[in-house]
């Protein structure tokens, strides 16, 4: 594929289809009423760049830079696992955002060592938000990956 005609295919189909973005941002509030006690924007970065969404890379690097993260975080995000930068909660949070991301590359997506992992530092309400933010995530990846949508056209 050629980069030199950076295009989209067409209008950001979440703002394009009426109620869409409403329902989007009513999904994101009952995520925040869940109060998660982590920082959601590394688990929306890793999933971005597990899908190659260089629009939600950009977006949630940006959002969570605000968010007062540090850089060495951030940069650190796609490496996770080898740096002494995260929490165990963190750490569980962006083990089930990629096994979710990544369904198909095992048969227990999902495995129950995982699940008790994240039940040990989130309660059933802050699963319930970080299972439906991670699916969310993967769906805005996917509507923007699909439709070829550009770094820094976004009006949202």
């Amino acid at each position: 594929m050629s980069t030199t005609a950076l295009t989209a295919r067409q209008p950001n189909p979440a703002l394009a289809l009426e109620g869409a973005m409403d329902a989007f941002n009513a999904l994101g509030k009952a995520v925040s009423r869940a109060g998660v006690p982590i920082n959601l924007e590394l688990l929306h970065l890793r999933a971005s760049q597990i899908n190659g969404c260089s629009v939600c890379v950009d977006l949630h690097a940006k959002s969570a830079r605000k968010a007062g993260e540090s850089e060495e975080r951030l940069f650190a995000v796609g490496a996770w696992r080898e740096t002494p930068f995260f929490s165990d909660a963190e750490r569980a949070g962006l083990a089930l955002t990629e096994a979710l991301t990544r369904l198909a590359d095992r048969p227990d997506a999902v495995p129950d060592e995982l699940w008790a992992e994240v039940c040990e530092h989130f309660d059933e309400q802050q699963r319930a938000a970080l299972v439906l933010d991670i699916a969310q995530i993967n769906l805005w990846n996917r509507i923007n990956v699909g439709t070829r949508q550009i770094v820094g056209e976004q009006s949202w």
